[in-house]
């Protein structure tokens, strides 16, 4: 199971959220390639990286921190925020990123998806957030009228093969993540899942790797790391469980 240390940039500086509530907001690093380097110096493989003026906004408003951190490190990088157009999804992958993540593009605009899946294929992520168990969307600034688990087995049908979700009431909260949540939209796909939210401790992660569905490939994990309850090397071992692997 692969461990994606989440960066997310808000006016070109490296933050978390609290419950997706922008005005609780922690600024951890100035300069948020810093994070990245990091990261992978201490043994990450793959980032998530957030542009939260982005998801607020509805256009990439972090390119330029986006390309940097892209030329700085070695991982695979999949990038989201304000993806609601082709334009935006192409200048997201011009700037090294592997993957484009879309949120409520993917739910309101179907020909976006599709026409997204069909030139960029598996490098298309689509991000549910949920709250109360329903979609959440525009930067988590909206609620949806579609329940989270419907609205993956509908994604699913329009070929959509890797998701992103997270439970917003634990998000940034490190008391531990949501299962009960996630196993009731896993169970609505056979697509690959990237679990985020409510990691705290190593414990947690063996959790998600033990515990969680059978197509939960990943955890997007940040407040714990940058708050230095566990190293990057620690928490790949956890998600490695005793067959190897993360």
């Amino acid at each position: 199971m692969i461990l994606y240390p989440a960066i997310d940039i808000r006016a070109g500086q490296a933050v978390r959220l609290l419950r997706g509530d922008y005005a609780q907001e922690t600024v951890y690093d100035a300069d948020p390639v810093d994070a990245a380097k990091r990261w992978v110096a201490d043994g990450a493989t793959h980032l998530h990286v957030v542009d939260l003026d982005g998801a607020r906004e509805g256009r990439p408003l972090n390119l330029a921190a986006i390309e940097r951190i892209a030329t700085a490190v070695d991982a695979s990088i999949q990038v989201g925020g304000g993806l609601r157009d082709e334009a935006a999804i192409d200048s997201v992958l011009a700037t090294g990123a592997d993957r484009a993540v879309l949120g409520t593009a993917a739910l309101r605009d179907p020909d976006l998806l599709l026409a997204a899946l069909r030139e960029h294929h598996e490098r298309v992520v689509v991000a549910v957030d949920a709250r109360g168990g329903r979609v959440a969307l525009e930067g988590w600034t909206e609620a949806g009228e579609f329940g989270a688990a419907e609205a993956l087995g509908a994604l699913s049908a329009e070929g959509v093969s890797r998701f992103v979700f997270t439970p917003i009431e634990v998000d940034g909260t490190m008391r531990g993540p949501d299962l009960d949540q996630l196993r009731s939209v896993a169970a609505a796909t056979g697509a690959e899942l990237i679990y985020s939210g409510g990691v705290g401790d190593l414990d947690d992660l063996r959790r998600l790797a033990t515990e969680g569905p059978p197509n939960l490939a990943g955890v997007i994990v940040g407040r714990a790391l940058y708050e230095g309850r566990f190293s990057v090397a620690e928490a790949r071992a956890a998600l490695a469980g005793p067959l190897g692997g993360g």
